[in-house]
């Protein structure tokens, strides 16, 4: 039982990934502010119910300090994942995620106090390297080729700014777990996400609101939604009983998950060339799993 985490990590993987997959989906004809808002939305049934099995935690100041900063910094990573989603192909935009777990290796020592072993952090260290040479078909240019394309990516640069807020947010969330439980906080936290998020998305997608609503916005959102449930549901526990930098790791397999989906449904070329970013990413996994 004391590698449970692991499991609650992947599904966390692959449950991200293929919501993105369907997300992507739609903002291919919705506005990316309603669908980013409608994906959290219609997974907050799911959260509510699951409080229904759990018992409300007392809650003490350092609960509320670490939920209120981590709230702006999350609205802020939500719509530029949106958006980098929106305007650049998954192959070139997810593997940027893969930093999030560098950054967790100082992020949560300073916040939390969190410290990995060294075969921990290179297994780290391989999972961001993997996400890295994902984009390896741009090595013939240079090693360095695909961090100066981020100039001609705009949605790269998005990614890279979120993979920084989320080593802040997710550091923010175990803090804000400790003090609570990762049921209740995923449900709060979501549902006061939510709120926040509702007149930005409703005011960015103003002019498309009507028409979005009618041609099928709702129902393109549902099933993002549900998937996005089980993600928050199963990263909160994961969250709970792991330290933060290898969770994230190995949530960060839903890159290569999301890769296979870019190619499957997106047609997006390039799956072959992404295979020495696998082996590396599958490498560090190991290493994390046998030394955390």
């Amino acid at each position: 039982m004391e590698n449970i985490w692991i499991l609650f990590a992947l599904v966390s993987a692959f449950t991200l990934a293929t919501s993105d997959a369907f997300t992507k989906k739609a903002l291919l004809i919705h506005n990316e502010y309603l669908i980013a808002w409608l994906r959290l939305l219609l997974s907050l049934p799911i959260l509510f119910v699951s409080l229904l099995f759990i018992p409300i935690p007392p809650l003490d100041k350092d609960f509320f300090t670490a939920f209120f900063i981590a709230l702006p910094l999350e609205v802020a990573a939500t719509i530029l994942y949106i958006k980098a989603l929106r305007i650049s192909p998954l192959s070139l935009t997810l593997p940027f995620l893969s930093l999030t777990p560098v950054f967790l290796i100082v992020v949560p020592y300073v916040l939390l106090g969190e410290r990995i072993s060294i075969f921990g952090g290179i297994g780290v260290f391989l999972i961001a390297a993997g996400g890295y040479t994902l984009n390896i078909k741009e090595f013939k240019k240079g090693i360095f080729e695909p961090f100066m394309a981020i100039k001609r990516e705009k949605g790269s640069v998005y990614m890279i700014i979120v993979a920084l807020i989320f080593s802040f947010t997710s550091s923010l969330g175990k803090m804000a777990i400790e003090h609570s439980s990762p049921v209740f906080f995923g449900a709060a936290y979501i549902a006061v996400l939510v709120f926040f998020l509702t007149p930005i998305a409703l005011y960015k997608g103003r002019d498309e609101l009507r028409p979005v609503l009618k041609n099928g916005a709702i129902k393109s959102a549902v099933i993002p939604g549900i998937l996005q449930s089980a993600m928050i549901i199963s990263h909160m526990i994961a969250m709970s009983l792991a330290n933060v930098a290898y969770m994230i790791s190995v949530k960060r397999l839903s890159l290569l998950i999301g890769v296979f989906y870019g190619y499957l449904f997106f047609k997006e070329s390039g799956i072959k060339e992404r295979m020495l970013g696998t082996v590396l990413m599958l490498a560090g996994f190991m290493l994390i799993v046998l030394y955390h």
